[in-house]
């Protein structure tokens, strides 16, 4: 018995439904995707209008210049590492919790030791701080 062979015929693999599937993944991808812009704002720090009131005669006043130079009651810090002005205030508060606590700083002060000397003030247990500002003329 003579049997005919088949032809095979050769298997191809359609690729199109695979690179339609490819570019609608691309383009769900590049819509979906948020591309975040940096915006660097330029700030004026605001001025106060009001009567000046009367400091309290015990308190713990911290002075930052445009440097980030720390001072404490008048005092200057050697340093503006954390552990230095925790110490400091510590030292000018003699462990006091209940003094206010004041910051002021120069307008083109960093935010860093502004947030710096909120942070030692916060960690220290200070509850009554005030940020101050200069009066409008």
């Amino acid at each position: 018995m003579n049997f005919k062979r088949q032809n095979k015929e050769e298997l191809s693999l359609n690729l199109t439904p695979l690179i339609d599937i490819v570019f609608l993944l691309l383009i769900f991808f590049m819509v979906s995707t948020t591309f975040t812009k940096e915006n660097h704002l330029s700030i004026n720090l605001p001025e106060a209008d009001g009567e000046v009131s009367d400091a309290p005669k015990q308190m713990v006043e911290v002075l930052i210049d445009k440097d980030g130079q720390y001072s404490i009651n008048g005092k200057s810090l050697i340093s503006n590492k954390l552990i230095t002005l925790k110490q400091a205030i510590e030292k000018e508060s003699k462990g006091d919790r209940s003094l206010p606590f004041i910051i002021t700083a120069d307008a083109a002060t960093p935010h860093e030791s502004v947030v710096r000397a909120m942070d030692a003030a916060g960690q220290l247990g200070f509850s009554r701080l005030s940020i101050t500002s200069k009066q409008a003329k």
